[in-house]
């Protein structure tokens, strides 16, 4: 089936399912994460410094990461960071289950989660070209990659609420520890020929000078990471604030919580699959200006929502769209970049959508504070309805820039260009 032509290859397959099992948990701790900082602080703003420090290490160390990645072995570095992950979450597990945890603690163990990720998300990203041997499919592999995360978005946090509901949050973490086991032992269980490590004397500035020159001198790189940073700034801390607004505004408890990040990964699913379905990279541009709208005025819409019922339609339009466009500018990038540029470049798409997340996160809890999350939500909601506005008049110019490269690599036959299809 076209939908998963990317499983065919074995490294995939196997990263696929351990992956799979992972996020599960990783989403199951995001839920009880949530609920317990909540429930021990009952403020808005505490999740929002909560989430910036689970965040902000990405945002500053990325680029060095980058530069680490494209140096070494990525499947080793993937190992290691998903070891030192496992011990993150069973340090929480010990915490809560000996009562010991405060959120001075969650804050320590979010920043050292961040730093982990902050090596993590630019590794799996470019490691994904190794595990896919026929390029064509690289663009069902991305799409493949958000349909499982949101697929373990609706399984986790659903086993997140009845776990809480019924054991409290340390088992949420100790399951989140075991999961990691899972990847890991696909990581172990691949065929990859191991990557040679680049030469130590190279000077870190100057290889993160090159990848920072590249960003900014491609436009439509540039535009797309820029768009996806402003997105992920005003409209990702919606999830930071949805326990207050489950709490306060649907009067709701963790199953609540829980039912309205399973409507959330809903929507996204179903955005993974319809980028899945897909057969070639024509036309992503105007997906990705469909996700940003849909992502911005769904925000909007579900800021007014008093309802659990319609609440959670509407967050299922809201993941729809968020996965439509940062899938699709994944994708864009990828096809885009030059292969020795790889991980740096993927560096600074992490930077744009997870490094930004706290500044959002931050900004957002302290605008809930004085103004409540409601208005918080639909504020972010109007700045991307914004941005998709502004790529619009963009997207013109950035379809003529496209358009050579993809005939130079020969990611469309040149027949298709040459009837006039639209490439970007």
């Amino acid at each position: 089936m076209r939908i998963t032509r990317a499983l065919q290859h074995r490294n995939y397959r196997l990263f696929f399912g351990g992956q799979t099992i992972s996020l599960v948990g990783t989403w199951i701790t995001r839920v009880a994460t949530s609920w317990l900082v909540y429930r021990l602080t009952g403020s808005e703003l505490q999740l929002g410094i909560v989430g910036f420090f689970g965040t902000v290490p990405t945002l500053l160390l990325a680029p060095l990461a980058g530069v680490f990645v494209d140096r070494h072995d990525r499947r080793r570095i993937l190992v290691i960071t998903q070891a030192l992950s496992l011990v993150q979450s069973a340090a929480l597990a010990v915490l809560t289950f000996t009562g010991l945890i405060a959120v001075a603690h969650v804050m320590v163990l979010q920043v050292f989660q961040g730093i982990i990720n902050a090596f993590d998300t630019p590794a799996r990203q470019a490691f994904v070209v190794e595990m896919v041997a026929d390029r064509r499919d690289l663009p069902n592999a991305i799409a493949l990659n958000s349909t499982m995360v949101n697929g373990s978005r609706i399984v986790g946090p659903s086993i997140g609420g009845l776990l809480i509901a019924g054991f409290g949050e340390a088992w949420c973490f100790a399951l989140d520890a075991i999961s990691y086991i899972g990847v890991i032992a696909s990581l172990l269980a691949m065929r990859v020929a191991p990557a040679a490590d680049g030469p130590a004397t190279s000077d870190v500035v100057v290889e993160l000078r090159a990848g920072w020159q590249y960003v900014v001198g491609s436009l439509p790189i540039r535009t797309a990471l820029l768009l996806l940073a402003v997105v992920s700034t005003a409209g990702s801390p919606y999830t930071v604030l949805m326990p207050a607004i489950a709490a306060d505004t649907l009067h709701g408890g963790p199953n609540t919580l829980g039912v309205l990040m399973a409507a959330t990964g809903t929507g996204a699913l179903a955005g993974g699959l319809y980028l899945a379905q897909r057969e070639t990279v024509v036309g992503l541009g105007r997906v990705v200006l469909f996700g940003t709208l849909t992502f911005g005025l769904g925000l909007v819409a579900f800021s007014y929502a008093q309802t659990l019922w319609l609440a959670a339609l509407l967050l299922a339009v809201v993941g729809f769209g968020f996965i439509a466009q940062m899938a699709s500018t994944n994708t864009v990038v990828q096809t885009l970049v030059d292969e020795q540029l790889r991980g740096r470049v993927m560096a600074f798409y992490t930077m744009a959508f997870f490094g930004t997340v706290p500044i959002g996160s931050l900004v957002a809890g302290m605008v809930a504070d004085v103004v409540g999350a409601e208005v918080t939500v639909r504020l972010g909601g109007v700045i991307c309805v914004a941005a998709g506005l502004w790529f619009a008049a963009r997207l013109p110019s950035l379809r003529a820039l496209v358009r050579p490269v993809y005939i130079e690599r020969g990611i469309l036959p040149a027949p298709a260009i040459d009837s006039g299809s639209k490439t970007l």
